[in-house]
């Protein structure tokens, strides 16, 4: 059984290629983020503990990251692939992953998403989420409306503000980005141009993975 584990910046569309990819080829997706907003949103002083380390552009500690890994794979059947969304982030949370799949006899190949720092931060201040459809997108223009509603009802996410989005790249350039260079000395690396229109990046990932 491979799997996709999706590796890039924040705001690279890591998100949106996983939702594309998931839809069209049945993958169930893992998106750590999501997860830990999940838990973020709980009254619990475990969630209440996970939101300030959000906010704050922090690292969420691996063993509840692997926990909520592990829960996850139980419920997955076998013949069910599986695309991770946000992990890992570390090299202690690589050999953690890799040891979770190993488990239950599940292989991956990494997918790269390339993009620059100041693209990054330029998309990231942009996003927004609705509160009328849930759905997310880039306010390009202050006066915009939600473009799948359309509604004037939607939000910034408290960690999408410029201190605490540095903070996460930089975690990105120190924690995230060595282990890219072990997967692809490794031979199990797949990259992509980040800054492509959505559909050529879609399309050169299918190719690449032979979907």
């Amino acid at each position: 059984m491979t799997d996709l584990i999706l590796i890039g910046k924040q705001g690279s569309g890591k998100g949106t290629q996983g939702k594309i990819l998931g839809e069209k080829y049945g993958f169930e997706i893992f998106e750590t983020g999501g997860e830990l907003r999940k838990l973020a949103a709980s009254d619990t002083e475990l969630g209440r503990e996970v939101k300030a380390v959000t906010e704050r552009g922090d690292l969420v500690s691996n063993e509840l990251v692997m926990q909520i890994v592990a829960n996850f794979l139980q419920g997955v059947g076998d013949e069910t692939r599986v695309i991770f969304d946000g992990i890992p982030r570390s090299e202690v949370q690589r050999e953690s992953l890799e040891a979770e799949l190993a488990k239950v006899g599940r292989t991956f190949t990494a997918v790269e998403i390339t993009l620059s720092d100041e693209e990054a931060m330029r998309r990231l201040l942009q996003r927004r989420k609705c509160n009328n459809c849930g759905k997310g997108f880039l306010l390009k223009n202050e006066g915009d409306v939600c473009p799948y509603c359309p509604s004037y009802d939607f939000y910034q996410r408290p960690d999408d503000k410029p201190e605490s989005i540095q903070k996460r790249l930089d975690n990105f350039a120190q924690h995230t980005a060595p282990i890219v260079e072990i997967w692809r000395e490794r031979g199990c690396t797949v990259t992509v141009d980040g800054e492509q229109d959505i559909d050529i990046i879609t399309a050169e990932l299918v190719t690449a993975l032979g979907l």
